[in-house]
């Protein structure tokens, strides 16, 4: 920002200074121009005045005299021409007296009685010159012509030395609003700085350094102020918040435990027609259990300040594999791991365990009896579905979702139309809040040859900063209870 108010204050100054400079000095340049040439004509007839009287007076032996005299101190080459066209006398000797120049236009326009001015190169000044070719006459009588050049180096060089003053003032004032416009740029744009360092800091979960309510102009004073009160205000509720997550898990926890052991207790005394009411009285006290858990769970997560870590997917995918086989195992189903080694990943701590523990809890409700859940690890760029992000599939043989299904199944508290009623509609939506956490995402997708493919993109850790900078202040305390395998959805 302070760039752009540089910029915009310099651009502003340099239009005004081209609007006023470059106008004057074509002024000055045309006046500068106009006044040595009519100072140069005046000369010029006043020159040809007195040599026609010494003409008309029989005294060209004067004439010389007179010339070299006007041309030493005028600077100039001066040629004088009797009545005839015949050269009197050459102040700087370069054409011979009696050469007959009566054929050039300018002293055959001066012979005529009429005078002729303009510029152009001469060989004798060595430059661009003003050329003032003049008659001498009395009346209608011309007795010579007088032709008086002036060399315009002096001039040039003046108009130059102009120039060159207006440029020096031009980058002297752009250097003094440089300056300027610096400092009443930093001055504007210190408080949003502070303002934006306040903000990422507010993102991360904890104001350290408030941004200050005295500095800058008095909108922005206001703005940090209000912001100050706001975040406090922010601040306050979150940790109220997060302190309800944190002791509501222990609240509801107990009575929830001792209602199911109560039903439990009702079993001997109860009818055995009224068994199946129990079993569901209990089933939904589990299911209430497990529900209030992914909810505080989720709380945790989105109240959380978190800071993705390099972590080996290649052994958390081992790790997990080998504990939920033997569980896949009493249901009939294999666990297989497949793909190269894809090294590390960035994810939050233990966010990798409880996305596949979710995963692998989803699947393995669906999966029938001889059927595969596959953990299948894809490099980075080999996947055409996440060509940036190593990728891992968990991927099984159930019914499937449609496409509707899929897109709706990671919304809260959301379930197929066939899910089982022990289903919470939490895990998914917790699953991709840990992944969003790391950097990475989750979707959803048809498996080949039936089945879902619930596919997780994650980011390699080979890059030089976590794509989250964000402070972890709650670890693994998030972790989705994934061991009652629910419905995918749920």
């Amino acid at each position: 920002m302070t760039r752009r108010l540089l910029l915009s204050y310099l651009s502003l100054i340099l239009l005004v200074l081209l609007f006023l400079e470059v106008p004057f000095g074509y002024v000055y340049a045309r006046g500068e121009t106009s006044r040595f040439g009519n100072s140069g004509q005046q000369g010029a007839v006043m020159l040809a005045e007195v040599l026609e009287e010494k003409v008309e007076e029989e005294a060209a032996s004067d004439v010389p005299q007179v010339v070299a005299g006007f041309a030493r101190r005028t600077s100039s080459h001066v040629i004088v021409v009797d009545s005839t066209g015949k050269v009197l006398t050459d102040s700087r000797n370069t054409v011979a007296t009696g050469t007959d120049l009566s054929g050039e236009p300018d002293i055959a326009s001066a012979l005529g009685n009429r005078s002729t001015t303009g510029t152009r190169q001469d060989p004798v000044l060595g430059g661009e010159a003003f050329v003032a070719t003049m008659p001498g006459s009395s009346g209608t009588t011309v007795r010579c012509a007088v032709r008086v050049t002036y060399p315009l180096g002096g001039l040039t060089e003046k108009i130059r030395d102009t120039w060159l003053v207006l440029a020096a003032v031009g980058v002297g004032v752009l250097a003094t609003v440089t300056v300027i416009a610096f400092a009443l740029s930093r001055w504007i744009t210190r408080p949003v700085r502070a303002l934006e360092r306040a903000t990422t800091q507010l993102a991360n979960g904890d104001i350290k350094d408030p941004p200050a309510t005295d500095l800058g102009p008095p909108e922005l004073r206001q703005l940090a102020s209000s912001f100050t009160r706001t975040a406090s205000r922010l601040q306050h509720l979150l940790r109220a918040q997060e302190a309800f997550a944190s002791e509501a898990s222990h609240q509801l926890k107990t009575p929830l435990t001792s209602l199911r052991l109560r039903l439990e207790n009702f079993e001997p005394y109860l009818d055995p027609r009224a068994q199946g009411s129990l079993d569901e009285a209990v089933g939904e006290v589990e299911r209430l259990g497990r529900m209030v858990h992914g909810l505080l769970a989720l709380a945790r997560l989105e109240n959380s300040a978190t800071t993705p870590e390099p972590t080996d997917l290649d052994t958390v995918v081992a790790d997990r594999a080998a504990m939920w086989t033997a569980f896949a195992a009493e249901h009939l189903v294999d666990i297989a791991v497949s793909g190269p080694s894809v090294g590390r990943v960035w994810a939050i701590p233990g966010a990798l365990e409880q996305i596949i523990d979710n995963l692998l809890s989803n699947a393995l409700r669906i999966s029938p009896p001889g059927s595969v859940i596959t953990l299948a690890k894809t490099p980075l760029g080999e996947d055409p579905r996440a060509p940036a992000n190593v990728a891992l599939h968990v991927i099984d043989q159930g019914p499937g979702m449609s496409e509707g299904e899929r897109q709706r199944a990671f919304d809260r508290f959301w379930r197929a139309a066939d899910a089982y009623h022990d289903g919470t509609g939490l895990g998914l939506p917790i699953v991709q809040q840990l992944t969003r956490a790391g950097g990475g995402d989750v979707t959803l997708a048809a498996a080949p040859g039936g089945g879902l493919d619930a596919v997780v993109r994650l980011q390699p850790a080979d890059t030089r900063r976590p794509p989250t900078a964000r402070r972890s202040r709650t670890g693994a305390r998030a972790r989705h209870d994934a061991a009652p395998p629910a419905r995918m959805g749920g």
